[in-house]
């Protein structure tokens, strides 16, 4: 297949359509290799990775049910079911963290968005290797209580969970907008 039909054919797998086997020590070495040849203006590296995997990944999801569940007593079940096992599927979930450099010349939206590129390469590199990748965020990526399970400083937060596995069924293509609808030419 060549480059440009591999980008064409760039699609999410929906986490709960994941599962064993993930990437080995070395894909994942070579995942995160990937993740950060992305641009980064001033060399700031605004980004950093925790690997959530193995019995983690339950202990996480039993936290944001039990959470969820201390802030609305009256949560709805599912909702709380689906927390609890929101991050079991996939057997690799990468937290993507966006590493904030405040009062630096490179604006924080131009590191920010530095961050989010590490999370596309993260799909890319999972669909090359052969596994499927989706991306997440939820409630849980902009909760503080959640960065502190986390680790996170204050200049932190998360821009993704990269959830990754062998897709359990066949990618389901999406419909996808008129690429020449959405472009115009500036006139001076």
């Amino acid at each position: 297949m060549s480059p440009w039909e591999f980008l064409n054919q760039r699609s999410s797998v929906s986490s709960k359509h994941l599962a064993e086997p993930g990437p080995d020590v070395d894909e994942l070495a070579g995942l995160l290799a990937l993740a950060v040849r992305v641009p980064d203006h001033g060399r700031l590296t605004p980004w950093r990775f925790i690997r959530i995997a193995g019995d983690a990944r339950r202990t996480f999801g039993e936290r944001l049910a039990a959470l969820m569940l201390e802030r609305d007593a009256g949560a709805d079940p599912a909702k709380v079911e689906k927390e609890r096992t929101r991050y079991v599927h996939a057997p690799l979930v990468l937290a993507v963290v966006h590493v904030r450099t405040a009062g630096h010349k490179v604006p924080e939206q131009e590191q920010l968005l530095s961050a989010g590129c590490a999370c596309y390469n993260l799909l890319l590199g999972a669909q090359a290797l052969g596994y499927g990748a989706q991306w997440l965020t939820g409630w849980p990526a902009y909760d503080r209580e959640v960065a502190s399970w986390l680790g996170l400083g204050g200049h932190e937060g998360v821009v993704g969970f990269i959830h990754i596995g062998t897709p359990v069924s066949p990618r389901v293509e999406r419909a996808r907008p008129a690429p020449g609808a959405l472009l115009q030419d500036w006139q001076p």
